[in-house]
């Protein structure tokens, strides 16, 4: 790969550690359809028991039941407050057979996968393997024209000024051909061949194609074989992340369309003439190839909460990491990016989390800096069609569930620009 020079005695040990650790995950993916969970050892998240519907139940429920109201074909939520937990659905997972909501259900958590693909990055960084001030071009050279001046620190705080070739053009595509597979080389090219949008590190805009190279750097560290380039960075999140923390109910598909077990359906609705679909169109079944390290991930609410609750207080990074994980750029008014996560100004205080936004789900979590408080919803309708009403209803929703009172629209409104540039996963 790029190394010219042999490797030291300890980064021989490093590689036989991965290999190992390669090969048991690929084992274990090779039996996971006869598996119920994860079964290694590792720290685990003690939920706690469920609280009583009164009081932060019921502003849960009204807030979802807003949410539906407003055109929403389902909604789920939960709430967690120093030991307690509240939970709570609204409307329908599935408009053809009309089963409810249920707040456990799996759905596409879309671009919460990155900061997963931030956690890997940076314990690499931890091991002295590569270092956030590499170059893109240091891993993967001739990839990208100006890759020799981004670095891996803006690829991941959204500073490279790289196109995000998630436009609508490709979301259009994806709409109309669900089960088409790309390749992560594919969704790079197509994004290069448009000029950047500023020079690197003097702006933010948001690119699923950072996230996207970063999984491909992953890969190029590993110094994985072709045969398993495109799955390394995927097998990497469940041996140090989704394993270890035992979320039972996440998944990182690389080309199957389907989602096993329980799951929310989800939703296009009221497209334009213009775009050819359907005024339904159930969007559940897509190849996750489109998306891969930028937003393939399948997981539940509790999961998604678990993992924010261990990445936030430290469990998952080592303390200078943990430092460049929650370095933060200024991203939008009350928003700051950080690597991978985004610290975000609420009317109860601060919240760091992620959002994600797929042509079927858009969801949320949001953790207090010290853990003790989390917070996280979703809604089953693509927002390419939401109004400028149904943004304000779900930031509504989202602060209230954070807040554990009911956050007015006017209040919430101030939201609205930060909310509305973060959802731009699905075009």
């Amino acid at each position: 790969m790029i190394f010219t020079v042999g490797p030291s005695r300890t980064h021989r040990a490093q590689a036989r550690r991965q290999r190992i650790r390669r090969a048991s995950v690929v084992t274990a993916l090779a039996c996971a359809a006869t598996l119920t969970g994860p079964a290694v050892a590792g720290a685990t998240t003690a939920r706690p028991p469920a609280a009583s519907p009164a009081g932060p139940q019921a502003t849960l429920t009204r807030a979802l039941d807003r949410l539906v109201s407003a055109g929403m074909p389902g909604a789920m939520g939960i709430e967690r407050d120093q030991g307690r937990e509240w939970r709570a659905a609204a409307g329908v997972a599935d408009l053809q057979t009309g089963a409810p909501m249920r707040a456990g259900d799996k759905f596409r958590i879309g671009s919460m996968t990155k900061a997963f693909i931030a956690t890997v990055i940076l314990q690499l960084v931890g091991e002295h393997r590569l270092s956030l001030g590499d170059t893109v071009s240091h891993w993967l050279p001739g990839l990208v024209p100006n890759g020799n001046h981004i670095t891996i620190r803006e690829l991941m705080n959204m500073t490279s000024g790289l196109y995000d070739y998630i436009d609508l053009p490709f979301y259009l595509n994806l709409l109309h051909h669900p089960l088409r597979a790309w390749s992560p080389v594919a969704l790079v090219k197509r994004a290069v061949t448009h000029p950047p949008l500023f020079p690197p590190g003097t702006q933010w805009s948001y690119s699923n194609t950072n996230y996207v190279l970063l999984g491909l750097v992953v890969a190029a560290v590993d110094r994985a074989p072709a045969w398993l380039r495109y799955a390394d960075p995927a097998l990497e999140a469940y041996a140090r992340v989704i394993w270890p923390l035992r979320l039972g109910q996440t998944s990182f598909p690389l080309t199957d369309p389907r989602i096993s077990g329980p799951h929310t359906h989800g939703y296009l609705i009221g497209a334009p003439a213009a775009w050819h679909v359907p005024p339904v169109l159930d969007t559940t079944n897509e190849n996750p190839s489109w998306a891969w390290t930028a937003g393939a991930i399948v997981s539940t609410l509790d999961d998604v909460a678990d993992f924010h609750l261990a990445l936030f207080t430290g469990r998952l990074l080592a303390p200078a990491q943990q430092k460049e994980l929650e370095t933060t750029v200024p991203a939008a008014p009350g928003l700051r990016y950080g690597l991978g996560v985004f610290r975000v100004q609420t009317p109860c205080g601060p919240a760091w989390g992620h959002d994600g936004g797929t042509p079927n789900a858009v969801s949320i979590s949001l953790t207090s800096p010290d853990g003790g408080h989390q917070a996280a919803i979703m809604v089953n309708r693509d927002e390419n069609t939401w109004t400028n009403a149904m943004f304000t209803d779900f930031a509504s929703a989202y602060l209230t569930a954070y807040c554990g009172r009911a956050v007015s629209g006017t209040q919430a409104r101030s939201l609205v620009p930060a909310t509305a540039a973060l959802l731009r996963e699905a075009g």
